[in-house]
Protein backbone atom coordinates (compact mmCIF):
# COMPACT_ATOMS: atom_id res chain seq x y z
CA UNK A 1 0.00 0.00 0.00
CA UNK A 2 1.31 3.41 -0.98
CA UNK A 3 0.89 5.80 1.96
CA UNK A 4 1.32 9.55 1.58
CA UNK A 5 1.92 11.61 4.73
CA UNK A 6 2.99 14.73 2.87
CA UNK A 7 2.12 17.89 4.74
CA UNK A 8 1.97 16.10 8.10
CA UNK A 9 4.34 16.57 11.01
CA UNK A 10 4.96 13.62 13.32
CA UNK A 11 6.60 13.40 16.73
CA UNK A 12 8.12 10.06 17.78
CA UNK A 13 9.45 9.55 21.29
CA UNK A 14 12.31 7.12 21.73
CA UNK A 15 12.92 7.69 18.03
CA UNK A 16 16.70 7.37 17.83
CA UNK A 17 16.98 3.59 18.08
CA UNK A 18 15.13 0.37 17.33
CA UNK A 19 11.39 0.49 16.77
CA UNK A 20 11.11 4.26 17.18
CA UNK A 21 13.84 4.84 14.62
CA UNK A 22 12.13 2.56 12.11
CA UNK A 23 8.84 4.40 12.62
CA UNK A 24 10.50 7.79 12.18
CA UNK A 25 12.22 6.69 8.97
CA UNK A 26 9.05 5.08 7.60
CA UNK A 27 7.07 8.26 8.22
CA UNK A 28 9.79 10.32 6.52
CA UNK A 29 9.82 8.00 3.50
CA UNK A 30 6.06 8.58 3.26
CA UNK A 31 6.58 12.33 3.08
CA UNK A 32 6.10 13.48 6.68
CA UNK A 33 8.32 15.83 8.61
CA UNK A 34 9.43 13.93 11.69
CA UNK A 35 10.55 15.17 15.09
CA UNK A 36 12.52 12.66 17.14
CA UNK A 37 12.69 12.92 20.92
CA UNK A 38 15.33 10.85 22.72
CA UNK A 39 17.62 11.33 25.67
CA UNK A 40 20.99 11.69 23.89
CA UNK A 41 21.54 14.34 21.24
CA UNK A 42 24.62 12.59 19.90
CA UNK A 43 22.65 9.42 19.18
CA UNK A 44 19.87 11.46 17.57
CA UNK A 45 22.41 13.18 15.32
CA UNK A 46 23.91 9.82 14.32
CA UNK A 47 20.47 8.47 13.47
CA UNK A 48 19.59 11.44 11.29
CA UNK A 49 22.96 11.34 9.50
CA UNK A 50 22.57 7.61 8.85
CA UNK A 51 19.15 8.17 7.28
CA UNK A 52 20.86 9.47 4.16
CA UNK A 53 20.51 12.50 1.95
CA UNK A 54 16.92 11.73 0.94
CA UNK A 55 15.46 11.34 4.44
CA UNK A 56 17.70 13.45 6.68
CA UNK A 57 16.16 16.80 5.63
CA UNK A 58 12.76 15.53 6.86
CA UNK A 59 14.11 14.54 10.30
CA UNK A 60 14.78 16.77 13.30
CA UNK A 61 15.81 15.68 16.76
CA UNK A 62 15.71 17.11 20.26
CA UNK A 63 17.29 15.69 23.38
CA UNK A 64 14.56 15.12 25.97
CA UNK A 65 13.91 12.80 28.88
CA UNK A 66 10.16 12.30 28.52
CA UNK A 67 9.96 10.99 32.09
CA UNK A 68 10.76 14.54 33.26
CA UNK A 69 7.69 16.75 32.92
CA UNK A 70 9.67 20.00 32.98
CA UNK A 71 12.00 18.75 30.26
CA UNK A 72 9.04 17.79 28.06
CA UNK A 73 7.38 21.19 28.47
CA UNK A 74 10.56 23.08 27.64
CA UNK A 75 11.47 20.98 24.60
CA UNK A 76 7.91 21.02 23.25
CA UNK A 77 7.94 24.81 23.25
CA UNK A 78 11.08 24.68 21.08
CA UNK A 79 9.51 22.11 18.77
CA UNK A 80 6.38 24.13 18.13
CA UNK A 81 8.38 27.34 17.66
CA UNK A 82 10.68 25.73 15.10
CA UNK A 83 8.45 23.13 13.43
CA UNK A 84 4.85 24.12 14.16
CA UNK A 85 1.95 21.96 15.30
CA UNK A 86 2.17 18.19 15.61
CA UNK A 87 -0.30 16.17 13.53
CA UNK A 88 0.85 12.66 14.50
CA UNK A 89 2.15 11.59 17.92
CA UNK A 90 3.77 8.22 18.57
CA UNK A 91 4.30 7.54 22.28
CA UNK A 92 7.03 4.97 21.87
CA UNK A 93 9.57 5.67 24.63
CA UNK A 94 9.83 2.81 27.09
CA UNK A 95 11.84 0.03 28.61
CA UNK A 96 11.29 -3.52 29.79
CA UNK A 97 11.09 -3.68 33.56
CA UNK A 98 10.05 -6.99 35.12
CA UNK A 99 10.23 -8.25 38.67
CA UNK A 100 8.28 -10.42 41.11
CA UNK A 101 5.52 -8.74 43.06
CA UNK A 102 7.33 -9.13 46.38
CA UNK A 103 10.29 -7.17 44.99
CA UNK A 104 8.23 -4.24 43.72
CA UNK A 105 8.61 -0.94 45.49
CA UNK A 106 7.02 2.46 45.07
CA UNK A 107 10.09 3.94 43.36
CA UNK A 108 10.14 1.28 40.64
CA UNK A 109 6.44 1.68 39.97
CA UNK A 110 6.68 5.46 39.92
CA UNK A 111 9.60 5.45 37.49
CA UNK A 112 7.86 3.07 35.12
CA UNK A 113 4.63 5.05 35.11
CA UNK A 114 6.51 8.33 34.62
CA UNK A 115 8.20 6.96 31.50
CA UNK A 116 5.38 5.00 29.91
CA UNK A 117 2.10 6.53 31.08
CA UNK A 118 2.56 10.03 32.47
CA UNK A 119 4.76 11.04 29.51
CA UNK A 120 2.10 9.79 27.07
CA UNK A 121 -0.56 11.79 28.90
CA UNK A 122 1.51 14.97 28.96
CA UNK A 123 2.55 14.79 25.31
CA UNK A 124 -1.01 14.02 24.24
CA UNK A 125 -2.26 17.05 26.17
CA UNK A 126 0.35 19.20 24.42
CA UNK A 127 -0.46 18.09 20.87
CA UNK A 128 -4.24 17.83 21.16
CA UNK A 129 -5.13 21.53 20.94
CA UNK A 130 -3.56 21.76 17.46
CA UNK A 131 -5.13 18.48 16.34
CA UNK A 132 -8.57 19.52 17.54
CA UNK A 133 -8.37 22.96 15.90
CA UNK A 134 -7.61 21.44 12.51
CA UNK A 135 -9.96 18.50 13.07
CA UNK A 136 -7.32 15.94 12.18
CA UNK A 137 -4.89 14.06 14.35
CA UNK A 138 -3.39 10.67 15.10
CA UNK A 139 -2.04 9.39 18.42
CA UNK A 140 -0.42 5.96 18.54
CA UNK A 141 0.52 4.50 21.91
CA UNK A 142 3.07 1.70 21.78
CA UNK A 143 2.23 -0.88 24.46
CA UNK A 144 2.64 -4.64 24.85
CA UNK A 145 0.49 -7.74 24.72
CA UNK A 146 1.43 -8.27 28.37
CA UNK A 147 -0.78 -5.29 29.14
CA UNK A 148 -3.71 -7.46 28.00
CA UNK A 149 -2.51 -10.81 29.30
CA UNK A 150 0.08 -10.27 32.06
CA UNK A 151 2.46 -13.04 33.04
CA UNK A 152 4.05 -13.83 36.40
CA UNK A 153 6.76 -11.39 37.50
CA UNK A 154 5.70 -9.04 34.71
CA UNK A 155 5.26 -5.87 36.75
CA UNK A 156 5.80 -2.96 36.64
CA UNK A 157 5.68 -2.99 32.82
CA UNK A 158 2.45 -5.00 32.67
CA UNK A 159 0.80 -2.49 34.99
CA UNK A 160 1.89 0.64 33.14
CA UNK A 161 1.07 -0.90 29.75
CA UNK A 162 -2.39 -1.95 30.93
CA UNK A 163 -2.91 1.65 31.96
CA UNK A 164 -1.75 2.69 28.49
CA UNK A 165 -4.46 0.52 26.96
CA UNK A 166 -7.08 2.21 29.13
CA UNK A 167 -5.69 5.63 28.24
CA UNK A 168 -6.01 4.79 24.54
CA UNK A 169 -9.69 3.93 24.89
CA UNK A 170 -10.45 6.97 27.04
CA UNK A 171 -8.82 9.39 24.60
CA UNK A 172 -10.33 7.70 21.55
CA UNK A 173 -13.80 8.17 23.01
CA UNK A 174 -13.17 11.78 24.02
CA UNK A 175 -11.67 13.05 20.79
CA UNK A 176 -13.43 11.08 18.06
CA UNK A 177 -15.75 14.02 17.40
CA UNK A 178 -12.64 16.09 16.63
CA UNK A 179 -11.44 13.49 14.11
CA UNK A 180 -8.48 12.69 16.34
CA UNK A 181 -7.91 8.94 16.19
CA UNK A 182 -6.15 7.15 19.04
CA UNK A 183 -4.92 3.56 18.81
CA UNK A 184 -2.34 1.31 20.39
CA UNK A 185 0.03 -1.28 18.96
CA UNK A 186 0.55 -4.14 21.41
CA UNK A 187 4.00 -5.55 20.83
CA UNK A 188 5.24 -9.06 21.39
CA UNK A 189 8.85 -10.08 20.87
CA UNK A 190 10.20 -7.58 18.34
CA UNK A 191 13.84 -6.92 17.50
CA UNK A 192 14.51 -3.71 19.37
CA UNK A 193 17.38 -1.86 20.97
CA UNK A 194 16.40 -3.48 24.28
CA UNK A 195 16.85 -6.97 22.81
CA UNK A 196 20.15 -5.96 21.22
CA UNK A 197 21.50 -4.75 24.55
CA UNK A 198 20.22 -7.83 26.32
CA UNK A 199 21.96 -10.08 23.79
CA UNK A 200 25.23 -8.20 24.22
CA UNK A 201 24.98 -8.41 28.01
CA UNK A 202 23.83 -12.01 28.40
CA UNK A 203 25.32 -13.91 25.45
CA UNK A 204 27.82 -11.79 23.53
CA UNK A 205 29.55 -14.88 22.09
CA UNK A 206 26.42 -16.25 20.43
CA UNK A 207 24.61 -15.27 17.27
CA UNK A 208 21.48 -13.22 17.85
CA UNK A 209 19.43 -15.91 16.10
CA UNK A 210 20.65 -18.54 18.59
CA UNK A 211 20.04 -16.18 21.50
CA UNK A 212 16.47 -15.36 20.51
CA UNK A 213 15.36 -18.84 19.41
CA UNK A 214 14.29 -20.09 22.89
CA UNK A 215 12.38 -16.86 23.42
CA UNK A 216 10.17 -17.26 20.36
CA UNK A 217 9.21 -20.91 20.83
CA UNK A 218 5.75 -19.82 21.98
CA UNK A 219 5.26 -17.57 18.93
CA UNK A 220 3.08 -19.33 16.34
CA UNK A 221 4.93 -17.63 13.49
CA UNK A 222 8.14 -19.01 14.96
CA UNK A 223 10.28 -15.90 14.70
CA UNK A 224 10.98 -12.51 16.18
CA UNK A 225 9.22 -9.50 14.71
CA UNK A 226 11.17 -6.83 12.86
CA UNK A 227 10.96 -3.10 13.65
CA UNK A 228 10.14 -2.35 10.02
CA UNK A 229 6.97 -4.44 10.37
CA UNK A 230 5.88 -2.34 13.33
CA UNK A 231 6.71 0.82 11.39
CA UNK A 232 4.50 -0.29 8.50
CA UNK A 233 1.52 -0.71 10.82
CA UNK A 234 2.19 2.61 12.55
CA UNK A 235 2.39 4.35 9.18
CA UNK A 236 -0.96 2.87 8.15
CA UNK A 237 -2.63 3.97 11.41
CA UNK A 238 -1.19 7.46 10.94
CA UNK A 239 -2.64 7.79 7.44
CA UNK A 240 -6.00 8.64 5.93
CA UNK A 241 -6.28 4.97 4.94
CA UNK A 242 -7.08 4.24 8.61
CA UNK A 243 -9.71 6.96 8.91
CA UNK A 244 -12.34 4.70 10.55
CA UNK A 245 -10.06 3.05 13.10
CA UNK A 246 -9.91 4.42 16.63
CA UNK A 247 -9.88 2.99 20.14
CA UNK A 248 -8.27 -0.25 18.97
CA UNK A 249 -5.46 -2.30 20.49
CA UNK A 250 -3.79 -4.28 17.71
CA UNK A 251 -1.67 -7.26 18.68
CA UNK A 252 1.62 -7.38 16.78
CA UNK A 253 3.15 -10.46 18.30
CA UNK A 254 3.17 -13.24 15.70
CA UNK A 255 0.04 -14.72 17.28
CA UNK A 256 1.52 -15.26 20.76
CA UNK A 257 -1.11 -13.47 22.84
CA UNK A 258 -3.84 -15.72 24.26
CA UNK A 259 -6.37 -12.89 23.96
CA UNK A 260 -7.58 -10.83 21.01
Amino acid sequence: MQIDLSGRTALVTGGSRGIGRSIAERFARSGARVVILARRQAVIDETIAAAGADLAPRLRGYACDVAEAGDVEQVFQRVTAEVGGIDILVNNAGSSSRMPTMELDRAALQADFELKLFAAVQLSQLVLPHMRRQRWGRIINMTTVNGKAPTAAGAPTALSRAAGLALTKVMASEFATDNVLVNTICLGTVRSDQWTRRHEAEAPDTDFADFIRPRVRDVPLGRIGEPEEVANLACFLASDAASYITGTAINMDGGRSPVL
